[in-house]
């Protein structure tokens, strides 16, 4: 993960973990959200040394991660692909407005995620805050304008109405008040899209990000470092 090649362009002259040591501590950190507390304690180091090589971890493993170009580069292989939102939770008061998402009803960062047809996380995007509307959070992180120009059919739910391009949505209105025929393609794009779910499942498998308590200036870092380790293990 951290090269000795790197450890010394950092400019330090020892260290207190082999970069294998180093390795293992930003591991248990995002895998199991063990706290720099608890690291401290096990590896034997100062909570401030914790933080340092957690931070210097995540950031090489974050450059690691694939583009959208690289991600819709592999998409273009595919028949198509789903996307979803979902809500990071956050430690944060009530008072911050613009990390409370209206949907979920708690404080978050909006990540949107593009899997493959069987539901495989192909890439996950940067995190704006929870108050960010998914479609708009979908636009800002170019996903529309790349899908679309690379012709790749693209499902998602009601929450990206409006988004255009190659993206479908189900038919809107009340159930009964769709045609038979709406309904049946609300019912099998409802099949597909739940597929998403598992890439959903995959990225908050890694404990970490289950509920961060970090600046939230962190978390696109620590979201690319998850995919680059969950990409890297799948291959």
């Amino acid at each position: 993960m951290l090269r000795c090649c790197q450890r010394r362009a950092l400019g330090t002259r020892w260290r207190r973990l082999s970069a294998g040591r180093q390795a293992l501590l930003a591991l248990a950190h995002l895998r199991n959200g063990h706290t720099y507390a608890q690291l401290a304690a096990g590896f034997g180091v100062g909570i401030t040394t914790v933080y340092r090589y957690v931070t210097e971890a995540v950031e090489l493993l974050a450059v690691l991660a694939p583009t959208l170009a690289e991600a819709v580069k592999v998409a273009s292989t595919k028949a198509f692909v789903i996307l979803d939102g979902t809500l990071l939770p956050i430690d944060r008061i009530a008072a911050d407005r613009p990390f409370y998402s209206g949907k979920h009803k708690k404080h978050g960062m909006n990540v949107q995620v593009i899997a493959d047809p069987k539901g495989r996380l192909l890439w996950a995007s940067a995190a704006p805050p929870g108050a960010v509307h998914d479609v708009r959070a979908a636009r800002e992180n170019g996903i529309i304008d790349t899908l679309t120009e690379a012709g790749i059919n693209c499902w998602a739910d009601k929450e990206y109405r409006g988004a255009g391009g190659t993206v479908r949505i189900p038919y809107r209105g009340r159930w009964e008040n769709l045609s038979t025929g709406q309904q049946a393609v609300n019912r099998s794009h409802a099949k597909i899209r739940a597929l998403v779910e598992q890439a959903v499942a995959t990225l908050k498998s890694w404990q970490l990000l289950r509920k961060l308590r970090c600046s939230t200036t962190r978390i696109t870092s620590l979201v690319q470092a998850v995919l680059t380790l969950h990409l890297t293990s799948s291959e």
